[in-house]
């Protein structure tokens, strides 16, 4: 739940474009640049707070980045500077990187290491994309941008959570740590957690390519006003509540690497119905292209962890942070391209991102003997 309120600031950037576009005229480019702000802090801290995490737990920085990064997006309708918007928009994403490393660290110290279990944490933050646009839509379509400090509740109570998971940890300090007669026997393989990272990256460019725009493209596609944009992104955002349970599931039976190869390809043809098919229908691909992207969410999270076994921290700031936001960094090209055209075109290079994830994980193997325990748990 905690992972959940963290998790709408995310989605929250994406939901409040529109707004930008329709209150203060932001073009394209402008308009993607604040995503661009909140992923650009968060991908240069990152893999520091999760090379932090890996030499010492910091159980207090999950209540300290929630409420860093509910306060940043409820700073961010609050006056007309673009600058202020971008600093407040870069300040949440920071809160949102440092909340990562440690969350998975702690969250799987606390699933006892299941596979399983990791996705319903995962589901938790996904949930949390699902709810922005709605929690974005009602506030600020009612208040305006003024409204926006309204949206700091989420992080209020996701702090209270936070605070209430580590007390109910024995030692949350040391809680998924090894120790000194614990150290793990397998090694770092390197080579497989690159591959993996790149076809994550290939995963996030398209997500939050999609995030950013589909709201808009869908008006266009659609003739619908506001609400069918709103509905679009919700269902990008829900569909991988559903996916990321059924991607653990899948995992248990098939095995972590199959799925998430599967996943990718599914992607492409989804991504394509997104960019092609024209009007109602295109909801159909919109909820196939988030099976798609989030079903091997939580298997790579897992995943990266089992290639980097000694260096946890580093791989869930990657996998979960690192290579979700981004994504972000290129969102600015995608928008310059629709100013320039128009959001379809912009968007259709989106389609081949998939492939070449799926050309990366195609010669990857289980991480050792952890692969037949995935399946039992």
């Amino acid at each position: 739940m905690g992972h959940a309120c963290v998790d709408v600031y995310q989605g929250a950037v994406a939901a409040l474009v529109p707004f930008f576009v329709s209150e203060r005229a932001y073009t394209y480019a402008a308009a993607s640049a604040v995503v661009l702000a909140a992923s650009l802090l968060s991908s240069v801290v990152q893999p520091l707070f999760g090379a932090l995490t890996d030499k010492w737990a910091m159980p207090w920085l999950l209540p300290v980045s929630t409420l860093v990064g509910g306060a940043g997006v409820a700073l961010a309708g609050v006056g007309e500077d673009r600058v202020f918007t971008l600093v407040v928009v870069a300040l949440s994403g920071m809160g949102v990187a440092a909340y990562h490393p440690e969350a998975a660290r702690v969250a799987r110290a606390a699933s006892g290491g299941s596979h399983t279990a990791m996705s319903w944490f995962s589901l938790g933050g996904n949930l949390g994309f699902a709810a922005a646009p709605l929690l974005v839509s009602g506030v600020i379509a009612t208040g305006g941008l003024g409204a926006s400090p309204l949206l700091v509740v989420p992080a209020l109570a996701g702090a209270a959570l936070c605070v209430a998971a580590l007390r109910g940890l024995k030692d949350p300090a040391t809680a998924g740590a090894p120790t000194r007669t614990e150290q793990p026997v397998a090694r770092d393989d390197w080579a497989s957690f690159v591959k993996l990272s790149g076809a994550v990256v290939c995963r996030s460019i398209v997500f939050i390519g999609l995030s950013t725009f589909i709201s808009l493209y869908v008006r266009e596609r659609t003739g619908g006003g506001e609400v069918a944009g709103t509905a679009a992104l919700f269902v990008l955002y829900i569909g991988g509540a559903v996916g990321t349970v059924a991607g653990g599931k899948l995992a248990a039976r098939y095995g972590r690497v199959p799925v998430v190869q599967w996943s990718y390809a599914l992607t492409v043809l989804a991504v394509a119905g997104v960019v092609l098919v024209p009007g109602p229908p295109l909801y159909v691909f919109v909820a196939l292209a988030s099976a798609g992207l989030y079903v091997p969410f939580s298997l790579h999270i897992t995943l990266g962890q089992d290639y980097l076994p000694r260096r946890m921290g580093t791989a869930s700031g990657v996998t979960l942070g690192l290579t979700v936001s981004i994504g972000g960094l290129a969102s600015p090209l995608v928008g310059a391209l629709a100013d320039a055209t128009d959001l379809r075109t912009a968007l259709a290079p989106l389609i081949g991102l998939p492939a070449l994830g799926w050309l990366l994980l195609r010669t990857l193997r289980e991480p050792g003997a952890e692969g037949e325990a995935a399946r039992s748990s």
